[in-house]
């Protein structure tokens, strides 16, 4: 094990290995909540998302560590689950099962772009201002799920949205109190921060009587049968949703792209500026999305709180493959699941703080320069006002290239830049909104 994992090169042991694989699951085990409380409320059966959502972190988690070697973890992603369930399923009326097919698709993508290569010409290609627009348009769409599903902005006749006159509400003060116990823990650097927040927000509701309590802790894993292989691929072929199928691969290509540095920088294992394994690392994030759909649960993606694990000294795919485990024992604890996702009030505030977590790219977008701030500001703004990560990104390439045009600069535009941003113009004449 010692030799496969190359411990002695990286100077680190099992035991730190092991300990560090605990740390990152348990700063992102709060995925196994969130997971079931969004997707069930696009009508998907809770037990089967939860199973489905472990399983693909199982599995893409393993294989980074295994393949890749490197001391990574894989889930669901939030804001992806978020598009899935909000936009994709409830608010443009695609059945899941549909919704599955192009989460399906995506990754197949992804695998095939990976396996020639293309992905680095399109990593190349895409304007840095975009990037960072999306993922900061992703934090702000996330961030206003979390306060509308926990009542703390409603629907208004005369401004469309407004806060809760009746903020006092037992429920919402639940919400505001696990808000404030997370952020603290935040700023204490706190580690599993999030994810300790939602129990303590759990134990203080059952004292106060608005949770209710788990009638045991252990079962058997709930069955995947209503999810598994339930996905639509002939109805996800449709023109129609080209654009959520663009949409899941976009923003999983860069938001993993850009983790696997950040973490392997923190890590100390990038060699000349690059990333040495890149492509297994990225085709274990493709496997793990494709056997997500599978199961039933959104596109899955390398998880930031890896630098958890990698804080407390995990260095090989040791870490990853003892993270993977904890998600498999994991599988047994779904009845406290069960109990917990259904209330907002446990699981609104972490959404509000990984909006904010996506949110601090913001400062690297350029702002001095007007050809920038504009689309970039565009494709953030679009997210949350229209609830439509697709629709922010189709607006972004659409204004970022003209803008260039414009300030004379069209020619350090990638050609496929144009290309994405004709085909949106016409996505939006032919077929509406995204």
């Amino acid at each position: 094990m010692a030799k496969y994992f190359r411990f002695d090169e990286h100077k680190t042991n099992l035991k730190t290995e092991i300990l560090a694989g605990v740390t990152t699951f348990f700063t992102m085990a709060y995925i196994l909540l969130l997971a079931p409380s969004l997707l069930g409320k696009a009508g998907m059966n809770l037990g089967a998302v939860f199973r489905g959502t472990a399983l693909s972190a199982i599995v893409g988690t393993f294989l980074m560590g295994v393949v890749a070697n490197y001391p990574i973890a894989l889930a669901p992603g939030v804001g992806l689950l978020s598009y899935f369930a909000f936009t994709v399923v409830l608010g443009m009326k695609i059945p899941w099962q549909q919704a599955l097919g192009a989460v399906f698709i995506s990754g197949v993508v992804f695998f095939l772009l990976t396996v020639t290569k293309i992905r680095e010409m399109i990593i190349n290609s895409m304007p840095v201002t975009l990037k960072y627009a999306v993922s900061s348009g992703i934090g702000l769409f996330i961030a206003f799920i979390g306060f509308k599903n926990a009542a703390i902005i409603i629907p208004s006749s005369a401004t469309f949205v407004s806060l809760n006159p009746a903020i006092q509400k037992p429920e919402i003060l639940l919400t505001l109190f696990g808000l404030l116990i997370t952020v603290i823990l935040m700023v204490r650097r706190g580690k599993g921060a999030i994810f300790i927040g939602m129990i303590v927000t759990a134990v203080v509701g059952m004292f106060t009587g608005q949770v209710k309590i788990p009638s045991h802790v252990f079962s058997m894993p709930p069955s995947v049968a209503p999810t598994f292989m339930h996905l639509d691929l002939k109805g996800a072929f449709d023109l129609g949703i080209f654009t959520i199928v663009f949409s899941f691969l976009f923003v999983d290509l860069f938001d993993n792209a850009g983790t696997l540095v950040g973490v392997a920088s923190q890590a100390g294992l990038l060699k000349e500026n690059k990333l040495p394994r890149a492509g297994r690392a990225l085709l274990t994030d493709s496997i793990a999305t494709m056997v997500g759909a599978v199961f039933g649960t959104s596109t899955v993606t390398s998880y930031i709180e890896s630098t958890a694990g990698v804080a407390s000294g995990g260095r090989t795919g040791m870490t990853s493959v003892t993270t993977a485990l904890c998600f498999a024992v994991s599988i047994f604890f779904f009845p406290i699941v069960e109990t917990l996702a259904s209330v907002p009030a446990i699981t609104s505030p972490a959404l509000i703080i990984v909006g904010v977590l996506m949110a601090g790219n913001l400062r690297k977008i350029e702002w001095d320069s007007f050809s920038d701030a504009v689309p970039a500001f565009i494709t953030m703004i679009l997210m949350p006002l229209s609830f439509s990560i697709a629709t922010g990104i189709a607006a972004g390439f659409i204004i970022y290239p003209l803008l260039k045009l414009a300030a004379g600069e069209g020619k350090r535009v990638h050609p496929l830049v144009y290309i994405l941003g004709v085909i949106f113009v016409f996505r939006f004449i032919y077929l509406g909104a995204i």
